[in-house]
């Protein structure tokens, strides 16, 4: 560890880090449905096993990600459902103010609505009275109309008859000589039947004034009428607009019990869709449940789970801040031996100019000092010579 330190800057607490990592992989991969995980397989990690881990929490990020994003949809739709409710909500409530609004009569004018509804109920009851007279007299006129056409009739065959007769009578005088008596007796039916004619006309004429008087009178009560419908005229128009606030206040109850309805399928779905969801989620956790093998609290674990990630990241920005720092050095360090080596290399070649010259010096001296021993050697044989 301290050769580790020395020369790769692999400080102690690094070493640390591997039986964390073992302990958070054992924690982490049987989420992932990798139950055979060991220390050896970080500390002589094989290529098959390393293969499958990775795929495995691949995997599990993949199924992680989809299910976070049909979260997200069911939340989204769960938003604008709650957004719809709130709306409709306040359209029910301002419905409820406008038909309120709409049906109240303010106090400043509830005598005023007291007054017109006792006057327009005195005057449907004075408009049906003066209806049933109307349709009296119009029914007494009807009759006498019919009358009268009667009359007329007979009026004008009475005077078909007098032509004819007239008409016969001059044939007969033309054709005939009669008697003075029976001239005188048929002159006297003739005169009788003229005078029966008179009568009538004398009756209808009579029946004539009578029938004009009433047709004044129904004149004067058509005049009456008239003003009695203009009266009912500006009686339907606030009718009418009665009416219409009444089909008004009709519409608005009408929309509030469509949106009450709205409301209700509303609620209806949101309710099947939380039993929908439910349902969902509770699959989803027997399924965790299954596959975290017999594993109770799936939250905590994942809790522990990030806590430690996020204390791994945490590590792995130090390690990294680290690492950057140990670069930096080794820079440094790379760039001072590379100083070193120059220096070296420019010693190394004075020192190896030192050594040719020391070497030659040397061998010069060496040379001199055979020289020397030759001549001694040469001096001791003539000296023993001489002895």
């Amino acid at each position: 560890m301290r050769v580790l330190h020395l020369l790769y800057r692999f400080r102690p607490e690094c070493h640390s880090m591997v039986p964390l990592l073992e302990n958070i992989q054992q924690q982490f991969l049987p989420m992932c449905l990798v139950f055979d995980f060991s220390l050896n397989d970080l500390l002589a990690p094989q290529k098959q096993k390393t293969i499958t881990v990775l795929s495995a929490i691949l995997n599990f990020l993949h199924f992680r990600k989809q299910r976070m994003e049909m979260v997200l949809e069911k939340q989204a739709k769960y938003r604008a459902d709650m957004d719809r409710l709130q709306a409709y909500t306040r359209g029910n409530k301002e419905a409820e103010k406008k038909i309120k609004a709409l049906t109240t009569i303010p106090p400043e004018q509830q005598a005023e609505a007291e007054e017109l509804a006792a006057a327009l109920s005195e005057l449907q009851a004075t408009t049906m009275h003066e209806y049933q007279e109307v349709n009296v007299k119009n029914d007494c006129i009807a009759e006498w109309k019919t009358k009268i056409a009667e009359k007329s009739q007979k009026l004008a065959q009475v005077k078909v008859d007098v032509s004819n007769m007239k008409e016969d009578i001059g044939k007969l005088k033309s054709q005939i000589v009669e008697s003075p008596e029976e001239l005188k007796s048929q002159m006297e039916k003739m005169r009788e039947n003229v005078k029966n004619v008179k009568n009538s006309i004398k009756e209808t004429d009579e029946r004539v004034v009578e029938l004009q008087n009433m047709v004044q009178g129904v004149t004067h009560t058509e005049a009456e009428i008239q003003q009695m419908y203009n009266l009912l005229q500006d009686l339907e128009s606030s009718m009418s607009n009665t009416k219409q606030r009444h089909e008004m206040q009709q519409d608005l109850t009408a929309q509030y019990e469509k949106k009450q309805k709205e409301l209700k399928n509303l609620c209806v779905e949101e309710a099947q869709m939380k039993r929908a969801q439910g349902m969902k989620l509770d699959k989803e956790s027997k399924q965790n449940i299954r596959r975290q093998m017999k594993k109770e609290t799936m939250e905590q674990h994942v809790q522990d789970v990030m806590g430690q990630c996020n204390q791994i990241h945490q590590k792995r920005e130090e390690m990294a801040e680290k690492i950057q720092e140990i670069s930096r050095e080794t820079q440094q360090l790379k760039a001072k031996i590379q100083s070193l080596r120059d220096v070296c290399s420019k010693e190394t070649e004075k020192a190896q100019a030192l050594y040719d010259t020391l070497s030659n010096s040397m061998d010069d001296l060496h040379g001199r000092i055979d020289t020397h021993i030759v001549d001694l050697k040469q001096d001791v044989v003539r000296m023993s010579a001489n002895f």
